[in-house]
């Protein structure tokens, strides 16, 4: 067992062997998969050359467009699904701990809907601006989203209730895409259905940035607050018996996880169902405090994403699939097979 201790001991994080162990093993299956993906694509790369460009030992790279590939195009996008797929991820686990609710998911309860609404309605209306501010609209759409449905759910509402609020806004706002997608130009439509795909391949290197900071912030505090989340999740009444401020505790856990699943699908669109499954797929890897399933939980977000983008630029050369298709396409059966086991 490991304990780290920060700020005179008022901080302390536990690494139980195990989770560690895992832990590890997910960081080499990242490293091999962030390979992986970058040597394939449209324009295949050799291994030999694939590491030497990493290592910046460019005077044994044999093909002379490899670092231009990899570190223009392949790794801004790898780094992208792997930051996003993090945040999505820790978003679903707050979310979870917060409601009680295995089923919890960002992208269930409006929030990735809310997004998507407004960048089809800036499309819509004003298409020539949409590259500019895709991220800014987009962030703002999930928080408001998020504040309605808080608002409804109102201060003294169960946690449950902010998830069948959501479920309901979902669909209705849903409706809405739908009506502006039917009666607006071909080219704004097009236009839309390609980010609400949820791709990843028109990042660069400023959102590997702007991504990077939200998930350091979101996991500090995340992490920080993992004692508390670890008696929520026993119960409101023994929470409160431990001296835990259950309506405090609760809307910090839902801003964060807001703020991660906005931030994530400003970035690269909705991706279904990586909040959902994370969780679980960490949980059953090995049963571990809070603290430990959160690093997990984003270390297995981060490698799905980066799978889903890794097979969607590969499986259908020279067509690309987005990694939100790839996503629902595996993320839906396995949503109905966990609704049926609960």
């Amino acid at each position: 067992m490991l304990t780290l201790r920060f700020f005179h001991d008022q901080f302390s994080i536990r690494f139980l062997k195990r989770p560690v162990l895992y832990s590890f093993m997910l960081c080499l299956l990242l490293l091999f998969t962030l390979v992986v993906g970058s040597m394939n694509g449209s324009y295949a790369l050799t291994l030999h050359d694939t590491i030497y460009t990493f290592l910046g030992e460019i005077h044994k790279v044999v093909d002379s467009q490899a670092e231009l590939i990899i570190w223009e195009f392949r790794l801004p996008r790898s780094f992208v699904a792997i930051l996003s797929g993090a945040l999505f991820a820790l978003s679903g686990a707050l979310l979870q701990n917060m409601t009680r609710n295995p089923l919890a998911d960002p992208s269930l309860v409006g929030i990735s809907q809310g997004a998507a609404l407004a960048v089809v309605l800036l499309t819509v209306v004003q298409p020539e601006s949409i590259d500019a501010w895709r991220e800014v609209v987009a962030f703002v759409g999930a928080i408001s989203i998020a504040i309605i449905i808080q608002l409804l759910r109102g201060k003294e509402g169960h946690p449950l209730k902010f998830i069948l609020l959501g479920v309901g806004v979902a669909a209705f706002v849903s409706a809405v895409i739908s009506t502006l997608l039917t009666y607006s130009e071909l080219q704004s439509t097009m236009s839309a259905l390609a980010w609400l795909a949820g791709s990843t391949h028109i990042t660069n290197w400023g959102d590997v940035h702007v991504l990077a900071a939200a998930l350091t912030v979101i996991s500090v505090i995340a992490l920080y607050q993992a004692r508390t989340m670890s008696a929520i999740s026993l119960g409101s009444e023994v929470a409160v018996g431990l001296g835990v401020s259950i309506k405090r505790t609760m809307m910090l856990q839902l801003s964060l996880s807001v703020g991660a699943a906005a931030i994530a699908t400003a970035v690269v669109g909705p991706l279904g169902f990586i909040g959902l499954l994370a969780p679980h797929i960490a949980r059953k890897m090995v049963h571990s405090g809070p603290a430990n399933h959160l690093i997990l939980t984003a270390l297995v977000g981060a490698i799905l994403v980066l799978v889903a983008d890794t097979l969607g630029k590969t499986l259908f050369l020279p067509a690309q699939l987005a990694a939100g298709l790839v996503t629902s396409l595996v993320g839906a059966p396995l949503f109905a097979y966990l609704l049926i086991r609960k």
